[in-house]
Parts: C-alpha cells; sequence; structure tokens
C-alpha cells in the first residue's frame, strides 16, 4: 500500500480550506510540449513552458487564500525559475505525473497545508480572478463532514485542468486519459462532495490547435497577464 492510499486510509476528514497550497507539476524542458512540435521548435516550446510557469506562479501567489505556490518537477533548471519567481520547490524524484504529486502532497500535508489546488502549467489564460473562482465555488460547498473535490475539466471534457482536493489526500490522483471521469468516480467512492468548475481555464495548450486558439484571443503575448 503506497503512502498516498495509507493516508486515505486513516479516516474520513471534512473539508478545511484554512491553509490552500497551490500545486503546480512541471515536467523536464527538455521535450516538452513535444505535441507542438509541428507548430512551435524546441526553443520555441522551451520559452512557451517557462512563460506559463512564471504566469501560473504570479496568478496563484496573487489569490489571497493561497498560502503559499509549491512547484513539484525532475528538472533543476525548472526548480530553479520557479524559485526566482517566489515558489517554493520540491525534486521529484519518482515517475510519472500522478507520483511527483503524490511526493507533493507529502511535502505540503508535512508542512500544514489542509488543502491543495493542482494547477496544469499549460493553462494560458490563467489569472487571480480564475484561480479565486475555484476556491470561492470549493469554499461556498464546503463542510467540516465530508471532503471536498473540485474539478477544473479541459475543454474536451475529459481531461483535469484544475484540481481541489481538501483533505489534501482526499482521494488518488488520475492524471492521463479521462481524468476528469476518474477523478469524478474517485470522489464518489471516497463519499467526498463533488463539484465542477467551468471557465477559462479550460483552455490548455496539449495540441496545435490548442496554440492556434490561444494566438487567436491573445494569450501568448508575454504582456498577457491572464
Amino acid at each position: 500500500m503506497s503512502e498516498a492510499t495509507d493516508r486515505r486510509a486513516s479516516g474520513a476528514r471534512g473539508a478545511d480550506l484554512a491553509r490552500l497550497v497551490a500545486i503546480v507539476p512541471v515536467r523536464t524542458l527538455e521535450g516538452s510540449k513535444s505535441r507542438l512540435g509541428g507548430s512551435l521548435d524546441a526553443e520555441e516550446r522551451q520559452d512557451l513552458v517557462r512563460l506559463l510557469l512564471e504566469r501560473t506562479i504570479a496568478a496563484a501567489r496573487l489569490v489571497p487564500e493561497v498560502a503559499s505556490v509549491l512547484v513539484v518537477s525532475p528538472d533543476p533548471e525548472i526548480l530553479g525559475l520557479a524559485a526566482a519567481h517566489g515558489a517554493e520547490v520540491l525534486e521529484q524524484r519518482g515517475d510519472g505525473l500522478n507520483e511527483g504529486l503524490d511526493e507533493a502532497v507529502g511535502h505540503a500535508s508535512s508542512h500544514g497545508a489542509t488543502a491543495v489546488l493542482v494547477l496544469a502549467a499549460d493553462l494560458p489564460s490563467i489569472s487571480d480572478t480564475s484561480i479565486g473562482e475555484i476556491v470561492a465555488s470549493a469554499a461556498a460547498a464546503a463542510t467540516t463532514s465530508r471532503a471536498i473535490v473540485v474539478v477544473v475539466p479541459d475543454r474536451h471534457g475529459r481531461g483535469t485542468n484544475a484540481l481541489l482536493l481538501s483533505p489534501p489526500d482526499a482521494i488518488a490522483f488520475a492524471f492521463g486519459i479521462d481524468s476528469r471521469i476518474a477523478h469524478q468516480a474517485a470522489a464518489r467512492a471516497a463519499g467526498a462532495l463533488s463539484l465542477e468548475v467551468d471557465g477559462p481555464l479550460s483552455l490548455d495548450l496539449d495540441l496545435p490547435e490548442d496554440l492556434t486558439l490561444a494566438e487567436e484571443r491573445g494569450l501568448l503575448d508575454p504582456a498577457h497577464g491572464g
């Protein structure tokens, strides 16, 4: 049984947003956003990753309810960039996105986190307002008798672009194919209150058509605040 499973099996707990930590998982710069290779060369893709990471950290730090921003990555360059922009950093030891998030939740929980908000690092519309809407939705519905899971789906209705959990280990992470359904099913199985929040964060940059849409909306200008 994994550490994350052990924590979830320790007993049901209600939601508590008193100390909310935003977690931003990022893979390595090398080979980043390879599915955009037909539209951007390697250097352009790396520049895009840096831009969106900086924007994500800045937006999350502006949200009053977010106590801290934690970036988890196996890439020292990513960690250095994140630290330079005011984020806490955690070097990922295991393989895979879900494993990295488990490590981040363990770290955040050991430092007093009562809730976590996982934010994908490729959301061109991210802003303090869009993050604040997720937090406000959770706060309005939260009770001390049930855990809460808030899912922000991608624009195709299959993936998960943001995920708020309180307690931080309310469900197991299931990022990957059809993660929206998997996270909602896990919430039901855990007896947690499950919410879905739509909005600007439904656009992520996975495919060339996503990039085109973001460019049409003027979201990739470095001066754009999200």
